[in-house]
This record gives structure tokens, C-alpha cells and sequence, in this order.
């Protein structure tokens, strides 16, 4: 398993540096999505699910930041994906200058997405440009429908919203409309894709808008 223990971008110009490896990862016909979320909303889970539908057609590879562990990236290694794990020195997100040093650990060739698994937290990453071609959250049923109102700018910024656990929906008192709602007031343009990794409810839409997004990536 390969590890790479990052520290934060001494550069102040990580906007700059974002813009710069995301035309980097475009001209190489490579779709990146930084994926966002909770601790705890089952991004590793959905990641696994995602690789076992469609990897057998689409190339990925996982960039999974993290603190300290390394479990994460030894489960998705283990399904046949590319997958390092990139240790953030205790920092609670990951920017633009972190992710390249990353992705050049891990390398890029022969590979059609890549996934960063941003670090677990709702405000940190949302402030950061990691050089994504996509921003996409993830919201847990567990974690209750009034999250857009105490984290507007996570749901602002981000091109689509994965709800997952919809399985659980009988034992929490989660209203989907009523979240909806919220986030649309935020962001009318946000794709939402409920969705249940454990029982494949709604994957098939989801992974669906991953290929066509990848596809238009390529072709540009």
C-alpha cells in the first residue's frame, strides 16, 4: 500500500494552482471529482460501490486524504482500483497543491476518473479549490435534512448532492422533499441523486451522470 504524507501548500496562490491542474487533468481526458462529506456518510462505501458497477468499463482511481489511517485505501485497492492514501499532517482539508502532489505519487496514466475523498468535514473543504473538474457532497439520511441550513456553502458550491443511506429512511425523521427544497434555494443547478450503496437504490443515475460527465471531459 502506498502512503505519501502531505503538509500544506506554502503557495498563497491556490486558486491559481487549482486552475492550473485542472487544465492539466483536461487535456489528458481525466474527469476528477472531489467528493465531500460528514464523517461517517459512507464515502468509501459508495466509492466501493461505484467501482464494482462500473469499473469493469471505466478506469479510476482514488485519492483517499486522510489524517493518519490508511484502511480506506487498502479497501478500494482491494477491488481492483488505483488508490493511494494521501496523510494531511492533522490539516482538515485538501488544496490544490496537496492534490497534485498526490496524484503525481499515485500517477494518472490510463486512468478516465479519479475520485478525491476529501477529508470528512462540511466546512473546511468547501473553502478550497482542489483543481476538481466536479465538487460533489454527500449527505448521510442519519445525519438529518437540515444540514443546508447550518452549511450553506458546501451546498452552494457543489455541482451535485449524493444522498445516501435512503435504505434507512423508515427509522430517521428525514424529509426528502424537504431537503430538496433547502438545497435547491441554495443551488437550483445541483444535481441530487438519493441513493442507497448497500442496496444499489439509485445508483444507476448516479453512475450513469459520472459517465456522461467523464465522456464530455474526453472529448473536450
Amino acid at each position: 500500500m502506498k502512503v505519501i504524507e502531505l503538509h500544506r501548500s506554502l503557495t498563497e496562490s491556490n486558486d491559481r494552482d487549482a486552475e492550473r491542474l485542472r487544465e492539466k487533468l483536461k487535456k489528458k481526458g481525466i474527469l476528477m471529482i472531489n467528493l465531500m462529506s460528514s464523517p461517517g456518510t459512507g464515502k468509501t462505501t459508495l466509492l466501493s460501490r461505484i467501482i464494482r458497477d462500473i469499473g469493469g468499463d471505466v478506469r479510476i482511481g482514488v485519492l483517499e486524504a486522510d489524517i493518519e489511517a490508511q484502511v480506506d485505501a487498502e479497501r478500494i485497492e482491494a477491488l481492483g482500483a488505483r488508490s493511494i492514501q494521501a496523510h494531511t499532517d492533522g490539516m482538515c482539508h485538501m488544496d490544490a497543491g496537496m492534490t497534485e502532489a498526490a496524484l503525481d505519487a499515485m500517477g494518472t496514466e490510463d486512468l478516465d476518473i479519479i475520485f478525491l475523498e476529501n477529508i470528512g468535514n462540511l466546512i473546511c473543504p468547501a473553502e478550497y479549490d482542489t483543481g476538481a473538474g466536479l465538487n460533489v457532497m454527500m449527505l448521510g439520511v442519519p445525519e438529518g435534512d437540515d444540514k443546508p441550513l447550518k452549511y450553506p456553502l458546501m451546498f452552494s458550491m457543489s455541482d451535485a448532492l449524493v444522498i445516501t443511506k435512503t435504505d434507512a429512511l423508515p427509522f430517521f425523521d428525514f424529509d426528502m422533499e424537504k431537503c430538496c427544497e433547502r438545497v435547491r434555494r441554495l443551488n437550483p443547478d445541483i444535481r441530487i441523486f438519493p441513493v442507497s450503496a448497500k442496496t444499489g437504490d439509485g445508483m444507476k443515475d448516479l453512475e450513469e451522470w459520472l459517465k456522461e460527465k467523464m465522456l464530455k471531459e474526453e472529448m473536450q
